[in-house]
């Protein structure tokens, strides 16, 4: 029998479904973003070491986002999979690949940690730190490593509450885990005069509250596709096709953490402030694309379900209601950004060097993220309708082919300006062609889906 959560996806009016499935997602990722962004904001007014703690604390950033980025095979590759079985009525299969999902992320956990512990400095001195930040960047990640396990499950099973069609229960995973953080920042980092340590261990201690939250529900009754233990067993068919799809959010996601690698090591040879100010800009961009990642949370679900389903008016009805939003809320938000740059420096520190440096840098790194809705929104319908191989082109697009080779030629003609200048070229070049490709291809897809 289908549950009544999941049969809404392929039933209620459009618009409201849409919203309703996508705001919760959006306010949890907001809030999500606030806590990551509350933790920069106190160490960046730590007295007396604020700058260079913020540009420690900034190069970890990289290793974090690569290392939690391996949850978005589950979450983003498996989820897609699961809500299109869930469609088609084979609740077998989707049981399946949410318990190959859960193997997987722990092996994930045994894998990142390994590898991050054993390696942790000479990582973070290839990523960016320098003699006076290094000391900011051990503290911080040898702490926050702990938590691995929490980041993978919560970040990596969260899509899964969300394919049963309940966007509420998945918010309250991400709502606990922010404002847990938000409360106990202060007092590890200033009450208990722990600095970075501290910023670290409140994460650990929010992110593990997450987790904890999403096993009780899938484990629980009210699951309507929970987490059984006869479904953990490896499945060679599942595993693949999971791998096969969960590659492209795996690689948009861990790119990321590439980019930071290589953007981190290029500014250092320029001096430590503008590896701070990276920090800035890059915390600052995540105000557009964490928003719309949440978005996409609610709404890829609906498109895999009626994909599964056949209905392809449904289909098409959820993409143009996505593009349109997507388009419409990262435009406004990233005018305001460049507009007013020193306004959102001065969140982030009281340093009025930095404060400069950002108001120059950020017209130039975010005016390619202008137009950057239109690639999420098409990227993210890829995924959602199972198009492994142009889903994983396209997330090299943008970092791997574009970004990094522009990130280490520019430096030379442009200097420290030609930094921040690839992040926009890439941006705006992978947002055109991801765009002309989707309505290339979408028709096609639409044509080889079963007429119900």
């Amino acid at each position: 029998m289908v549950n009544k959560y999941e049969e809404r996806l392929g039933t209620e009016r459009m618009l409201p479904l849409v919203f309703r499935m996508a705001l919760p997602a959006v306010a949890a990722q907001f809030v999500n973003l606030l806590y990551s962004i509350v933790d920069r904001i106190y160490i960046g007014h730590i007295p007396g070491i604020g700058t260079e703690a913020l540009a420690g604390v900034g190069v970890t950033i990289s290793l974090v986002v690569l290392i939690s980025s391996f949850s978005a095979i589950v979450g983003g590759g498996g989820a897609p999979l699961a809500a299109i079985a869930l469609g088609q009525g084979d609740r077998q299969r989707a049981g399946k690949i949410l318990g190959n999902g859960f193997i997987l992320l722990i092996l994930f956990t045994i894998l990142t940690s390994s590898i991050a512990y054993t390696f942790m400095e000479p990582i973070l001195l290839f990523t960016g730190a320098s003699e006076h930040t290094l000391g900011y960047a051990v503290d911080y990640l040898s702490i926050y490593l702990l938590g691995t396990i929490f980041v993978e499950i919560s970040t990596g099973l969260n899509s899964f509450i969300n394919a049963q069609g309940r966007p509420a229960i998945a918010m309250g995973s991400v709502l606990i885990g922010a404002f847990l953080n938000i409360i106990l920042d202060p007092i590890f980092i200033f009450w208990l005069d722990m600095g970075v340590k501290g910023a670290a261990l409140a994460t650990v201690i929010s992110q593990a509250c997450s987790a904890i939250w999403v096993l009780l529900f899938l484990f629980s009754r009210r699951a309507s596709l929970p987490l059984e233990r006869r479904y953990m067993k490896p499945d060679k068919g599942i595993v693949v096709a999971m791998l096969a799809l969960g590659i492209s959010p795996f690689i948009m996601a861990s790119t990321e953490s590439l980019v930071g690698f290589v953007l981190n090591s290029s500014l250092k040879e320029f001096g430590d402030i503008y590896v701070s100010a990276l920090t800035v800009l890059q915390t600052s961009m995540q105000f557009a694309s964490v928003p719309l990642t949440g978005f996409a949370q609610g709404f890829v679900p609906i498109v895999s379900y009626n994909y599964g389903h056949g209905d392809k008016r449904r289909v098409k009805e959820c993409f143009r209601i996505a593009l349109i939003t997507m388009f419409s809320f990262n435009l406004i938000l990233m005018l305001f950004m460049i507009v007013f740059p020193s306004t959102i420096a001065s969140a982030f520190t009281s340093d009025e060097r930095l404060i400069e440096t950002v108001s120059w840098t950020m017209p130039v790194f975010l005016g390619g993220m202008t137009i950057f809705g239109l690639q999420r929104a098409c990227q993210n319908m890829f995924v959602a309708l199972g198009q492994a191989r142009i889903s994983i082109f396209i997330a090299l697009l943008r970092k791997v082919i574009l970004l990094i080779p522009l990130a280490l030629i520019l430096p030379h003609f442009m200097g420290v300006t030609g930094v921040y200048a690839a992040e926009a070229i890439s941006d705006a070049t992978a947002a055109i062609c991801c765009t002309l490709l989707f309505f290339w291809q979408f028709p096609k897809i639409l044509e080889k889906m079963k007429d119900q």
